[in-house]
């Protein structure tokens, strides 16, 4: 088992450190790309400055809010000022490509291997970036998906077409009455089809994606395989830090990349199989593929 000190690896030679995480990119059987909000930050789909004033300042000019990940927590009182909300949140977040190529990068980068991509991350860059649906699993929902709120079934719904249709027609931070979303089984109120407490559903397309990455997992067994760690934080080390640190221990061919700024770490049984680089993803990655 892993233990529970991680070391800071040193920023003195960034440069170095991209080559090595190139020479370990270019050798590996397999590659399982683990990617934290830090990923798409990096990409411009930041959530406080500019972005969020230049598409909620009414929200900020009633409420104070400083930040578009708070603002979704409000209690709003009326269910049409609540969806006024989050379908421009859906819309920017989920419907809109990301300001910087960061995502792209690092599909060019990857194309040619095996890969297999796990992420916390719910507004789907990859897919819209080009990855393989089929290698893709995102542990935590979907900002394009809705459930009912209860939830009464276990099934999602796409949102598009009716989240870009109450952005276009609301007026005074509320949409029409008869666009509030409502559950086709029960009548109750759907909610975001986001992993926030126990009633997350976890719909067929879900159990579906986890059972390909488990099978990319054991197919991949004692062979060559890089786990790529892009911005995961500490919120929820279990979904992917702490398994990623634990497979490079049981693995002795594997090797463990972590890209973070500010907070790249691994533990000291990894240490000699590991490359740690703290600075921006997108940077990195440019770097890694100019080396």
């Amino acid at each position: 088992m892993c233990s529970k000190t991680a070391i800071i690896k040193s920023t003195n030679s960034c440069w170095g450190n991209t080559e090595k995480a190139k020479e370990k990119l270019e050798s590996a059987d397999a590659v399982v790309i683990g990617a934290g909000a830090g990923l798409s930050a990096s990409a411009g789909f930041t959530y406080s400055g500019k972005r969020f004033e230049d598409n909620f300042p009414d929200f900020i000019e009633k409420y104070g809010f400083r930040d578009m990940y708070t603002a979704g927590f409000y209690p709003y009182e009326t269910l049409e000022e609540y969806w006024a909300y989050w379908s421009r949140y859906i819309l920017i977040n989920r419907y809109q490509n990301a300001p910087k190529s960061v995502y792209h990068d690092l599909r060019n980068l990857v194309k040619d291997k095996d890969y297999f991509v796990l992420t916390t991350n719910v507004d789907h860059c990859f897919q819209k970036a080009g990855f393989d649906k089929r290698r893709l699993y995102y542990t935590q929902g979907d900002y394009g998906l809705w459930q009912c709120s209860k939830p009464c079934h276990n099934k999602t719904y796409d949102n598009e077409t009716i989240v870009k249709k109450m952005v276009s027609e609301q007026e005074n931070m509320r949409i029409p009455s008869g666009l509030v979303p409502r559950c086709p089984v029960c009548g109750a109120p759907m909610s975001m089809n986001l992993r926030v407490d126990n009633t997350f559903v976890d719909d067929d397309g879900w159990h579906k994606a986890a059972g390909r990455y488990q099978d990319f997992i054991r197919r991949h067994k004692g062979l060559k395989v890089l786990y790529l760690e892009l911005g995961v934080g500490s919120n929820t080390p279990g979904i992917i830090k702490y398994p990623f640190w634990q497979m490079t221990v049981e693995n002795p061919r594997a090797t463990y990349v972590c890209v973070n700024d500010g907070e790249a770490v691994c533990p000291r049984e990894i240490e000699g199989r590991s490359v740690c680089i703290n600075g921006d993803i997108g940077g990195v990655l440019r770097q890694i593929r100019s080396s």
